[in-house]
């Protein structure tokens, strides 16, 4: 059979890529019908019998039959001396069908079909590829480190397809193996070329969120709602978590007894900081929750403008602040209101000197570490204690004693 070459890769498509028998056979007939056009200029008048279980194909030609010499389209007509060959019975206006073995159609044809066909199935299993991912956006998804490049790390699941973890979707801190598996949510699907790329990434609040889904059996029972969450990844983040069964406590439902539920998730993110609160329509409440660890006097809101004067003693200013300012940028980003810190009890402006008007003595760069913190006058400096300075910003604790003995001088002398 001269079309076998051909046939046999029929079943070899079917079971390496999946394919349902009903599209495979779509597939099959569009390319055959495309290498007919070509080769006859119609398809029209011909009929393609395939069985792509048993390899098996028969095309065959319509054509009616003329009297000899009146035949003007040799594609759909036939002359009666020919018609004749293939059965001595048959009459003008008859209709015959007669068998096209592949080989009628050329060698290039033939290999041309054959390259056709491959590009389809890959066609078609990319088309399901992106509709498959483009459902799971959103979603949790577990792949395996295939190779590590300088920009992005490529994963591999275990239906051989490829998932790309660029670099600035990775946390800081992850390093990863050939070999480990590695969790993040399917960000997007993009089609480069012909190609879906699957993105993944585990520094979107999603991924945090769907996280507790996973983790915390309330939250995927819906008897706890993830309101909001907000993320610097890999250092720290706040999650609003409500519930509308009272009889339910969500922040201590999520954290665990001494943080047992919450500590796998720390773990998953590179220890990052994870901020648990209770969601509320109050809003001075939410905002003074926001802000937790520290203890807020009191808050004044301008709802018009979406910003919010918070009261604090000035001890509780920099657990406000935070680090580099991370804790009252996020509880700004969670609740949807801009934070303006307000020192309580702070001395009389006389009695106290802006930290700007030091440059003669200290550097602009130490300065700007303490403005980062809050503090920004030499009262506030003074007030706090050697070891938290040092832990809280990147100063050494011979410039921060230099510091002091500076502010000291000014104030006392």
């Amino acid at each position: 059979m001269e079309n076998i070459a051909l046939i046999e890769s029929f079943s070899e498509f079917k079971d390496d890529k999946l394919i349902d028998r009903v599209t495979l056979m779509a597939i099959l007939e569009d390319v055959f019908r495309n290498a007919l056009k070509k080769k006859y200029g119609s398809d029209e008048n011909f009929d393609i019998i395939i069985n792509p279980d048993k390899g098996d194909m028969e095309i065959w030609r319509n054509r009616v039959v003329v009297a000899d010499g009146e035949v003007e389209d040799e594609n759909s007509e036939i002359s009666l001396s020919e018609a004749r060959k293939i059965e001595p019975d048959f009459e003008v206006g008859e209709d015959v069908s007669e068998e096209v073995k592949l080989i009628d159609l050329g060698r290039r044809a033939i290999l041309a079909l054959r390259q056709n066909l491959i590009s389809k199935i890959h066609e078609h299993d990319n088309t399901n590829l992106y509709k498959q991912f483009k459902d799971l956006i959103g979603d949790i998804y577990t792949a395996e480190v295939h190779h590590v490049r300088p920009k992005m790390v490529v994963l591999m699941d275990d239906d051989g397809n490829e998932i790309v973890l660029p670099k600035d979707k990775q946390i800081p801190n992850d390093f990863f193996k050939k070999g480990e598996n590695v969790r993040g949510i399917i960000e997007s699907v993009e089609l480069k070329g012909n190609k879906p790329q699957i993105i993944m990434s585990r520094t979107a609040p999603d991924f945090l969120e769907k996280l507790f889904e996973q983790e915390i059996p309330e939250v995927f029972d819906g008897l706890i709602t993830v309101k909001k969450v907000v993320r610097i990844p890999g250092e720290k983040a706040k999650v609003a978590v409500d519930s509308y069964d009272d009889r339910i406590d969500p922040v201590g439902a999520c954290v665990g007894m001494k943080g047992s539920r919450i500590h796998g998730i720390v773990r998953e993110l590179g220890n990052e900081n994870i901020d648990v609160i209770n969601y509320t329509n109050n809003t001075q409440l939410y905002i003074t929750r926001a802000l937790s660890p520290a203890k807020v006097s009191s808050v004044k809101i301008d709802e018009e403008n979406k910003k919010a004067e918070v009261f604090l003693k000035i001890e509780e200013v920099s657990k406000a602040i935070g680090r580099n300012g991370q804790n009252i940028k996020l509880a700004s980003q969670l609740t949807g209101y801009e934070l303006d810190v307000i020192r309580e009890g702070i001395v009389e402006e006389e009695d106290d000197v802006e930290l700007r008007e030091f440059t003669d003595e200290i550097e602009e760069w130490i300065i700007e570490e303490f403005e980062k913190i809050g503090l920004d006058t030499a009262r506030s400096i003074l007030d706090q204690d050697v070891d938290d300075l040092v832990r809280r910003t990147d100063l050494e604790e011979e410039t921060i004693l230099d510091v002091i003995r500076v502010l000291k001088e000014e104030l006392e002398g």
